[in-house]
């Protein structure tokens, strides 16, 4: 057994997809740590939840047909609009004891299906469309209880392997070792990382959350800019391509690429998704000398409050105007109770994260 773990646990990998693992009522039981890498969606945010928040509104008829052993699930309680009966985890479930049912290798519970799901990559239109290759086969180990206390019989769920319609191009395949993902709260607070942004960037985790918002890691010159997108990812969803600086680790400034995508839970914002591309110095140069230099805040429309600006408008301060010399040490200066608030800025405003960076890194 110990020979062949490495093999199952390497076997996502080496598939042009990801595999899932779907109860008779629509709970994602398992979906291996490769969905990410197809659909942005990290393992532990989809896992044991409703699969129907995945998918597209047109196709969640269809997939729960492909839950039902004979292709005819209950319908929908009346007046109850199908939509909403997808997200119900308990509106196609049925109950089965095993004698009322094919044996598993019956043709009959194999499945294989198209369905749209939700994408947070930037190279989709919102939606990556799946074929789901598998079959139905019984739950084990559930433990579940009727109401009267007595024990349920496993239930049968669908395992498949979930695969592109499309195959990635040349172009895709080349660049998919660079692409690196971080998760967000709504201010932009940092997260988590993936792997792959622990190497570039050289933080962990801890590093990224220790201090403020994500922007004291944004160049100046690119805070307003991305300020922009962001106010735009809350109204519309996404955020669009941003080109802008990350500072690393090692006090450089990287260029990336990125898209940042609203993830909903219940109907509301719950965190946010962001897809990053790293650029070489003269690809992010480039992106500057095409951006339109404009100030995207009117301090009108009461869009500044989003970021918490404890500053009087006029007359804003030079950020690295200061007494005495500039800090020589090579991190923003961070202390156990939060960032230290320089000249009256809110350590949480665009203008506190720029206040916090260090000159020298300029």
């Amino acid at each position: 057994e110990r020979g062949l773990y490495p093999l199952i646990s390497s076997l996502p990998q080496a598939l042009n997809g990801f595999v899932l693992v779907v109860t008779s009522e629509g709970l994602i039981f398992y979906s291996s740590h490769t969905i990410q890498d197809y659909l942005g969606f990290h393992q532990v945010d989809v896992m044991h939840q409703s699969v129907f928040e995945l998918i597209h509104t047109e196709d969640q008829p269809e997939f729960r047909r492909n839950l039902h052993w004979a292709l005819d699930p209950p319908l929908a309680p009346e007046g109850e609009p199908c939509a909403a009966a997808g997200k119900s985890l308990g509106s196609s479930a049925v109950i089965y004891k095993p004698d009322q049912l094919p044996t598993e290798n019956s043709s009959f519970l194999e499945r294989s299906f198209v369905c749209r799901f939700r994408c947070l990559l930037d190279n989709s239109s919102g939606f990556l469309a799946l074929n789901l290759q598998g079959r139905l086969k019984f739950l084990h180990g559930q433990n579940k209880r009727s109401e009267d206390g007595s024990a349920l019989p496993p239930q049968l769920a669908l395992f498949a392997i979930s695969t592109p319609l499309q195959p990635p191009s040349i172009l895709q395949i080349r660049t998919k070792n660079m692409i690196f993902r971080t998760k967000h709260k709504l201010d932009f607070t940092p997260l988590a990382c993936d792997a792959k942004g622990k190497i570039v960037l050289g933080y962990t985790e801890a590093e990224l959350r220790m201090c403020g918002t994500g922007y004291q890691f944004v160049h100046a010159a690119d805070t307003l800019y991305c300020a922009e997108n962001h106010v735009r990812m809350m109204k519309t969803g996404e955020s669009g391509l941003t080109v802008f600086r990350l500072l690393t680790k090692e006090n450089r400034w990287k260029w990336v690429q990125a898209n940042a995508r609203l993830v909903y839970k219940n109907g509301k914002p719950e965190y946010i998704v962001v897809t990053q591309r790293p650029l070489v110095d003269e690809e992010g140069g480039e992106h500057l000398r095409k951006r339109s230099m404009h100030l995207p805040f009117t301090f009108a429309t009461g869009e500044a409050l989003l970021y918490q600006s404890a500053h009087p408008l006029p007359g804003f301060p030079d950020p690295f105007q200061g007494k005495g010399k500039p800090s020589k040490s090579k991190k923003p200066s961070c202390r156990h109770g939060g960032c230290s608030q320089k000249n009256g800025a809110d350590a949480r405003s665009l203008l506190g994260a720029v206040t916090r960076q260090d000159r020298a890194l300029y």
